[in-house]
């Protein structure tokens, strides 16, 4: 603690037991784990580390999703759309059209993506909107945009 008060005065202090983390997730049920926990009097700080990680690293997520998959993508805060696109694919940024929008909060609130759109929620946006934390967002892109080399 001295360390940090001397060289960042008010930086975050989590502390972690790699071993007490480690024995945690080897244990195999929930009971058990609660139970150890309580034992120990201890509790994970691995969310903690990686939500304050986050926050010190000014990075966030974005959500894409299919009808089979969802899957969150980490960007730096301040990214436009076209830079979140690239994070996915290259040749998404490249070819970058628009991006269809909605909050996670939203589509927790309403349910679904078409509950969504009926409220209102769902927002076309364009190459200069920056990407908020929590987005669920449905790229269009040019697929050929980029490709220079061409077929002799």
């Amino acid at each position: 603690k001295e360390y940090v008060d001397k060289n960042d005065p008010g930086a975050t202090i989590i502390p972690f037991s790699g071993a007490f983390e480690l024995k945690l997730q080897e244990l195999e049920t929930e009971e058990e784990k609660k139970a150890y926990t309580e034992e120990t009097k201890c509790a994970s700080n691995l969310e903690k580390i990686i939500v304050q990680g986050y926050k010190a690293l000014q990075l966030m997520y974005f959500f894409t999703a299919g009808p089979d998959e969802v899957k969150a993508w980490t960007i730096q805060k301040g990214y436009k759309a076209p830079q979140a696109a690239g994070r996915i694919h290259t040749d998404f940024e490249k070819g970058f059209i628009m991006a269809e929008v909605m909050k996670f909060d939203e589509f927790k609130e309403h349910g679904s993506e078409a509950a969504v759109k009926a409220a209102g929620g769902y927002r076309q946006q364009g190459k200069n909107y920056t990407v908020l934390d929590g987005d669920i967002i449905f790229f269009k892109f040019n697929a050929g945009a980029g490709l220079t080399a061409k077929k002799k």
